[in-house]
């Protein structure tokens, strides 16, 4: 009443002034209410034990002066409790008891790689609403006693090693609106008494190792709008009730289960879908009738599921689609001809089915991948039509009169019958790196695969002797990546590089044989886990398991594959043998995923087949080429043993001369040291001797070069100066070379400051370990260091080169090189040293009598 009568004596700024006095009035009482407050005793004990058994501590956001219902804890917003910074996380209310006692709701122990079991400490935060304990590796069973903590709305436990049965009297959560516990190692099947959780919203149980049928007591389950449950062995039928009841739902995901078909027609009901991903249905066909009235789905994946029938008319009406995959099915018939041209539709898999008849004409910009593979399509290709698109037509029946080449180049040795040097075979063997350059291994040269692959691509090599074909997107991820290097030491195997890289996919990756001799082959197959950590690590991202199958000449070989499970961890060479038969001159390698394995562990989108290299290798002894078999061996075998005869007295005649030498002269090439004529006995008590100088420019130390000064390091700067010598394959000088090239041990400077030490090394070497390059380019300069208290001794220097020392200290440009031109130190002490090194020696010799000149020493010329 007062403020109304006096606000019109008030002006403006005055009125506003007033009006930030009574909300900072309001903030001040609420901040001292709120320091009044105080957290349940018996919550801070609770909540100290159990941090306490998981080693970690309150974040500083919070807990501040001891206080945990302080700080970030006070605040409401979702995104202040989500901060990276505030975690672990809790969330307090304090308006208990006038608003002096606070009771912890939320927690959140979130990516932290914590240990240890889940503790009953948990019962004494009663008013606990919400429970995140996700991606951290907490093991043993989940206890019964979470049924207990009655207020939870959200318990999500993902990412752990929790292994056992899921507790049946989780069911007594009657106010849980999510329940996440994927990604772990339980046992059994789902409890009916999770069909109490009525409303419950968002079920996520991907991987987390429960099978079996689904409760009928999920039916009561109405609220759900998310249901995420792939890469389990769940089996039966999928529930009519999952359309009859989950009418709200807006994401379903059954891929990687055992369930049989066919999908419910009750799917009809399903009209808030906004993504469907159903995969990998044994049993029971199923048709698409269902999906007609699904018109806000924008993901839709029926991959291998037993799909019959035509491609109806009404699939194009579902404009929102961004995603369309159909593929591993059993369709029919053609293209809808408006089908390339749907608005919003992005990504198109329909490979491996039986379409037929042309590809349609029209196609719209939106729609960039493109899969028809394995199908039964023919005629002309369509204008759009070019290699800039992720497009896949292998295994088709194209002419290859229709085949415009130079748009599609390769394609034409893809087509279903393999016509590329069909019945007229060239190859025996081939042997690919997969993902990566070219590498020879035990005498195998591994051709090169580093060229991109993407959603929908193939390339086959200029020798059409061999291909490889990628189809599949990585769904949820934000980069694609069809190739994976590692700097990881794969151990198992005596060339760790051929597993630095390798090939990945999201769903099926081919390799094929291509013009092949006939008969019998042993197929290698390289793997390696390379993707993360072991599980003796005890981290979340040790959780992954990467599984899929492996086909070779379309017959099943490999089923449920796990690289690590099957090698004995990660990081380990495994190569996998198989003795094959090729009839019609190819072979294919066929890597599948089935929808199992994790699917977001170590990162989102993380799943799929991954191969390091492949070998493949006839049973038999290459013969002929073609139609002229017998000529050509014929004409073999005469050359074979003539060029046999002539080795054999091309080696008798060597033999014979170098007999004749004398002793001198043998001795899907034995070095000689020749230099003791220089030597000088050295007192370790003192820190250099004077002498004359001798010995060879390039090799030889400043200090001795320009004084006369000869210690142990001397020899320790002209070792530096040999070792870049070996590693470059050049002299220490070279005057034929441009600008800074000319003197070695200044080019390796100009280099190492540029972190280009690489382009140092012999450009003959076809092969290298580069880490080993840059060890010898970094002991090497500190070999050659000014000044010799800086070189290390040679005990250390071998150490370091031998890998058992790091290789440490200071490397700085040394001032003979910064100071002068190498060019004018080299020419400069020849004139300017010899008559004090002299008088130097003269000095020396009278002086000392425990270091003594071997006659000859000082006749040595400076070469």
């Amino acid at each position: 009443m007062a403020l109304r009568l006096m606000k019109p004596l008030l002006s403006s700024s005055t009125c506003l002034l007033y009006f930030f006095f009574l909300v900072g009035s309001f903030w001040c009482y609420k901040s001292i209410n709120a320091q009044q407050a105080a957290t349940d005793p018996s919550e801070v004990r609770a909540l100290n034990s159990i941090f306490q058994q998981w080693d970690t501590q309150a974040a500083d956001t919070w807990n501040i002066s001891g206080e945990p219902c302080s700080g970030f804890a006070l605040s409401q917003s979702d995104s202040v409790f989500d901060d990276p910074s505030n975690n672990p996380a809790i969330k307090c209310d304090c308006s208990f008891r006038n608003n002096t006692l606070c009771h912890i709701t939320s927690l959140r122990v979130y990516a932290l790689d914590k240990r240890g079991v889940i503790p009953e400490e948990l019962l004494d935060l009663p008013y606990l609403t919400f429970l995140k304990l996700d991606r951290n590796f907490f093991s043993g069973r989940l206890p019964a006693f979470i049924g207990n903590m009655s207020r939870l709305g959200l318990l999500s436990i993902s990412h752990n090693d929790l292994s056992g049965p899921i507790p049946k009297e989780l069911g007594n959560l009657k106010d849980l609106y999510y329940l996440g516990f994927g990604v772990n190692n339980f046992s059994g099947t789902l409890t009916p008494e999770l069909g109490n959780l009525v409303k419950l919203g968002e079920l996520s149980i991907n991987s987390c190792g429960l099978g079996g049928e689904i409760p009928s007591t999920f039916a009561n389950l109405v609220e759900l709008r998310t249901v995420w449950a792939s890469d389990n062995a769940f089996t039966g039928k999928i529930p009519d009730f999952v359309g009859n009841k989950w009418t709200k739902l807006t994401s379903l995901r059954f891929q990687g289960n055992s369930f049989e078909g066919p999908i419910p027609s009750s799917f009809a009901n399903l009209t808030s879908l906004n993504s469907l991903r159903i995969g990998d249905i044994y049993n029971g066909s199923s048709s698409l009738d269902f999906v007609r009235n699904l018109k806000n789905l924008t993901d839709l994946v029926l991959r291998n599921v037993l799909l019959t029938g035509f491609l109806p008319y009404y699939i194009t009406e579902l404009q929102s689609l961004q995603k369309l995959d159909l593929s591993f099915n059993n369709l029919t018939g053609a293209i809808p001809s408006n089908m390339f041209t749907m608005g919003s539709l992005m990504h198109l898999f329909l490979g491996n089915n039986s379409l037929s008849g042309a590809i349609p004409s029209q196609k719209s910009e939106a729609l960039q991948t493109i899969d028809l593979s394995y199908n039964l399509l023919s005629g002309n290709l369509p204008s759009w039509v070019n290699s800039g698109l992720q497009l896949n037509l292998v295994g088709n029946n194209f002419s290859l009169n229709s085949l415009n080449i130079w748009r599609l180049p390769g394609l034409e040795c893809l087509q279903r019958s393999f016509p590329c040097n069909r019945d007229a075979p060239r190859y025996s063997k081939f042997s690919i790196k997969c993902g990566g350059p070219q590498i020879i291994s035990n005498g195998i040269v591994f051709e090169a695969d580093y060229r991109p692959l993407g959603a929908a691509t193939y390339v086959v090599t200029g020798a059409q002797n061999w291909a490889v074909s990628n189809v599949g997107i990585f769904a949820d991820r934000q980069n694609e990546q069809y190739e994976e290097n590692t700097l990881a030491q794969v151990r198992g195997t005596n060339t760790p590089e051929l597993y630095r890289s390798s090939r990945l996919s999201p769903g099926s990756l081919r390799y094929y044989g291509l013009g092949l001799e006939n008969g019998l082959y042993t197929v290698n197959l390289f793997f390696a886990e390379t993707g993360f950590p072991d599980r003796s690590s005890q981290s979340w991202k040790s959780l992954a398991r990467r599984v899929f199958d492996v086909y070779i000449q379309g017959t099943r070989r490999l089923r449920d594959f796990d690289i690590s499970k099957e090698a004995g961890g990660v990081e380990r060479a495994l190569i996998m043998n198989f003795t094959v038969n090729v009839t019609e001159n190819h072979l294919e390698i066929h890597l599948f995923w089935a929808g199992k394995g994790t699917y977001c562990t170590p990162e989102q989108g993380y799943y799929g087949p991954s191969i390091s290299a492949i070998s493949v290798v006839p049973n038999f002894i290459p013969t002929a080429i073609g139609s002229k078999e017998k000529n050509w061996t014929e004409f073999i075998i005469v050359i074979t043993v003539s060029v046999v005869v002539l080795a054999l007295i091309l080696v008798f005649s060597i033999f014979y001369m170098k007999r004749r030498k004398d002793d001198d002269e043998e001795e899907e090439l034995c070095p000689k040291i020749s230099d003791f004529g220089l030597a000088k006995l050295y007192d370790d008590r003192k820190t250099h001797i004077s002498t004359r100088v001798a010995g060879t420019i390039g090799y030889l130390a400043p200090e001795y070069a320009m004084r006369g000064h000869l210690t142990e390091k001397a020899d320790v700067f002209g070792f530096g100066i040999v070792a870049l010598e070996i590693l470059s394959g050049r002299p220490n000088s070279d005057k034929s070379l441009e600008g800074d090239k000319i003197y070695l041990l200044e080019w390796a400077w100009v280099l190492h400051e540029k972190t280009e030490s690489l382009d140092l090394v012999d450009p003959n070497l076809i092969e290298f370990n580069e880490n080993e390059a840059l060890r010898v380019v970094r002991v090497a300069l500190l070999c050659t260091q000014g000044s010799p208290s800086m070189r290390p001794p040679m005990s250390r220097v071998v150490a370091m080169l031998a890998g058992d020392v790091e290789v440490n200290g200071v490397i700085s440009r040394p001032s003979y090189l910064t100071d002068w031109d190498f060019k004018d130190l080299t020419g400069r002490f020849v004139a300017e040293c010899t008559q004090t090194s002299i008088a130097s020696e003269n000095n020396d010799n009278h002086n000392q009598n425990m270091i003594s000149s071997v006659p000859g020493a000082g006749e040595a010329p400076i070469q």
